[in-house]
């Protein structure tokens, strides 16, 4: 994890953090919607177990159900395509902006170099949820063991860390305004 830490922190120039902004912005503003449209076609308005925050192997099996065998499929395509790529995508907006702000705050520690990994956990913790949710689909009416009752806490564990990186961006945003603008004594 140091050595990922590190390679992140040293392509996290100003020209790549604006690169992967971009790039995030338009997946925010282009392709989400679009996700998001087909997911409520075949959902029917019951929701997806990626998007909530945590659910039960009940939850997760009442949603199989409530796809039927044409969702089921779009679901499944969704996370072998889409949501193969987006993760990368907002792991290297937080990974690169996370380290670049820091790089412009005053703390130099080995702690504040190593935040930039809290979206590399989100990232594993979503393809440990895709993963695991994908068979779910792909087998029902089928039941799986382990996989529904660890999946709902992939998907927690993945909206902390998305979450997390957020909240770490907003203190790293805070403490280079802070470094730059700060009151001097």
């Amino acid at each position: 994890m140091k050595k990922i830490s590190e390679w992140i922190n040293k392509i996290s120039n100003g020209w790549v953090t604006l690169a992967c902004l971009v790039i995030f912005l338009f997946f925010t503003a282009l392709v989400l919607p679009s996700q998001a449209a087909g997911a409520e076609a075949y959902s029917g308005n019951i929701g997806s177990p990626d998007t909530s925050f945590y659910y039960s192997s009940e939850a997760l099996y009442e949603f199989a159900e409530a796809y039927g065998p044409q969702g089921r499929s779009t679901y499944i395509r969704a996370r072998l395509t889409f949501d193969v790529v987006w993760p990368l995508v907002y792991l290297a907006f937080l990974g690169t902006v996370i380290s670049w702000i820091f790089q412009k705050s005053s703390l130099r520690g080995e702690i504040w170099k190593r935040l930039n990994l809290v979206p590399v956990f989100g990232l594993l913790f979503d393809y440990l949820e895709n993963g695991a949710v994908v068979v779910v689909m792909a087998r029902y009416p089928d039941l799986t063991p382990i996989l529904p009752q660890i999946a709902g806490v992939f998907t927690a564990i993945k909206w902390i860390c998305i979450g997390g990186s957020f909240a770490v961006l907003v203190l790293g945003i805070s403490l280079a305004f802070w470094h730059r603008f700060g009151i001097k004594q």
